[in-house]
């Protein structure tokens, strides 16, 4: 059974930074394709950042230059480093394998 349990959310100011991280167990990490996405209240859930099994990264506009997603293969992790956090990031971050699996996700929360 495929697993990914999502930490550090939590409450931040604006213009502070914040490193999520996704343990995932159950499943060749290695190959897999990982994204992070992100769901605020009353909006669709928007896809903020992916990687590739070879490394390759995405963003979505709204975070390009802030956001950064790495994987650690021999710790099966995967990071989302967010700096300069707006209020506007604020929203449940999830994090997901091969577009198929997704954690329950962590909670961060942006004050202005």
């Amino acid at each position: 059974q495929v697993r990914l349990v999502e930490s550090g959310g939590g409450l931040v100011q604006a213009g502070d930074s914040l490193r999520l991280s996704c343990a995932v167990s159950g499943r060749t990490f290695s190959s897999s394709f990982m994204a992070w996405s992100r769901e605020a209240p009353g909006k669709q859930r928007e896809l903020v950042a992916t990687i590739t099994s070879g490394g390759s990264t995405n963003y979505a506009d709204s975070v390009k230059g802030r956001f950064t997603i790495s994987r650690d293969n021999t710790k099966k992790m995967v990071y989302l480093q967010m700096n300069s956090l707006k209020p506007e990031d604020t929203a449940v971050y999830y994090c997901g394998a091969d577009s198929r699996y997704w954690g329950q996700g962590t909670q961060v929360t942006v004050s202005s």
